[in-house]
């Protein structure tokens, strides 16, 4: 190995928690005579980690919250000083719209999938849940390594009222697509492990998966939320990354000796010695296509959904339950997929009651062609035919994230893997669509990435 004459030269692709993550952990490790510049042609960084002030009131309109069991965003937080700033959930529970009424959401099921027939009951009919109370004694033909759509097993032992009225809510929520779309192994892993491991029915599998999801260490909410909206993240990670923002898109990436040479949208180039692209999927094969035709070929095949977030602050006092939300169960006829009760998921602030409605699923252009006043109206008639009530919102915004959600189908895990060996060492991916969904799995794809391309340059 040689000594590097001068300090090593970064580029990052893509300003969304992912890159800030990774420009910040590449500081970290590389010094501050190091070169890092990040490229984003957004107004601002931070990606879905967007906050507004809506009714005079802080709000997340991207990303809401993060799983506190999980430790990158805890850890992070208290790295950056920021521990004081976790906070939680009031512990109030969600409930599931189903068979158009309002049901309370089942205790101890794992992505709403039941360890038991009687957290079902009322939510499904009663030939559902004497199925599912006779699952055990039926032989369960299962191949290790195996990772079908979560319908295709939760069905085939429960029945379809399970899939559509409690696991498709759930899978809706996190990933706007479906149990038909979206593979095992990515969505409930712990599962797949236990079935692995020789468990002789689905439901012995999710009892086994779930007795170990205690609560998170040292606090008593399953969710975690940033006080002041994840902007306060994004921020500090941004000072103490300390890069050069190029608030321009990278149209694609060439190899210029030991190093690379990014052509930006503006038809301008800049050299760095390794490069983390951390853009939504359909950007990628684009950038990548001159020198990594495979993983161009491999990131093609990750589909993706559109959501559009109505957000909105209605007056104090107005009569909402004392619930988190509710959850929308397929072939409903809201309109809305999701609707969190951010004033009583959160606690209430001010005198006003902030609520976010969630539209769009995957394979649907609802996001894309809805109109802002469509959308409102949407939100109002679904309001009027859930509580009950039509007031007049003292604020309001519409946030809508194109091709933000990427689908985890089956096999997901190969492709992705698949990916990532058509790479060279000094360039490294990051994003929501590798790892898994969600802030805690984007911070971690950040930390890996830096960490590649980091050791990647010292040995050259």
């Amino acid at each position: 190995m040689t000594v590097r004459s001068r300090p090593p030269s970064y580029c990052v692709v893509g300003g969304g928690i992912s890159g800030l993550v990774t420009a910040y952990r590449l500081r970290m490790a590389a010094g501050p005579d190091a070169s890092i510049t990040l490229f984003d042609p957004a107004d601002r960084l931070g990606g879905v980690l967007r906050t507004e002030q809506i009714g005079g009131q802080t709000v997340d309109v991207g990303a809401e919250a993060f799983i506190a069991r999980r430790p990158e965003v805890p850890a992070l937080l208290a790295e950056l000083g920021l521990a004081g700033r976790q906070v939680g959930t009031t512990g109030v529970r969600p409930l599931i719209f189903a068979g158009g009424r309002l049901h309370p959401m089942p205790q101890g099921t794992l992505q709403g999938i039941p360890a038991n027939a009687a957290s079902m009951t009322g939510l499904v009919d009663a030939p559902t849940v004497a199925r599912i109370a006779d699952e055990r004694a039926r032989p369960l033909p299962w191949r290790r390594g195996a990772d079908p759509a979560v319908a295709e097993l939760v069905g085939d032992r429960f029945g379809s009222q399970v899939v559509a009225r409690s696991v498709d809510p759930l899978l809706a929520g996190v990933y706007a697509g479906s149990a038909a779309t979206i593979g095992l192994r990515s969505s409930v892993p712990t599962l797949a492990a236990a079935l692995d491991r020789g468990a002789r029915s689905l439901t012995d599998a999710v009892r086994e998966a779930t007795s170990g999801l205690g609560p998170p260490p040292g606090a008593g909410s399953v969710f975690g939320a940033v006080d002041g909206g994840y902007r306060v993240l994004v921020d500090e990670l941004i000072r103490r990354a300390g890069f050069g923002w190029a608030q321009v898109g990278v149209r694609r990436i060439e190899g210029a000796g030991r190093g690379w040479t990014l052509i930006d949208d503006d038809g301008g180039h800049s050299h760095a010695d390794a490069v983390v692209i951390a853009v939504p999927a359909p950007l990628l094969p684009g950038i990548v296509e001159p020198f990594a035709p495979s993983t161009a070929a491999a990131a093609r095949r990750i589909a993706v959904a559109s959501t559009a977030l109505v957000v909105l602050a209605l007056p104090g006092g107005t009569p909402l339950p004392e619930h988190s939300g509710v959850l929308v169960a397929s072939a409903e006829r809201l309109h809305a997929k999701a609707i969190t009760l951010t004033s009583r998921k959160w606690g209430r602030r001010g005198n006003v009651e902030l609520l976010r409605l969630s539209f769009g699923r995957f394979g649907d252009s609802l996001a894309r062609n809805t109109s802002d006043e469509e959308l409102l109206s949407w939100a109002a008639d679904d309001l009027a035919d859930l509580f009950g009530i039509r007031p007049d919102p003292e604020d309001c915004l519409v946030q809508r994230w194109i091709d933000a959600m990427p689908q985890y189908g089956p096999g997901h895990a190969d492709l992705v893997a698949q990916l990532r060996a058509g790479l060279p060492p000094t360039v490294a991916v990051a994003g929501g669509y590798l790892d898994g969904i969600g802030v805690p799995a984007c911070v971690a794809s950040g930390t890996r990435a830096a960490a590649s391309v980091a050791v990647a340059t010292a040995a050259e």
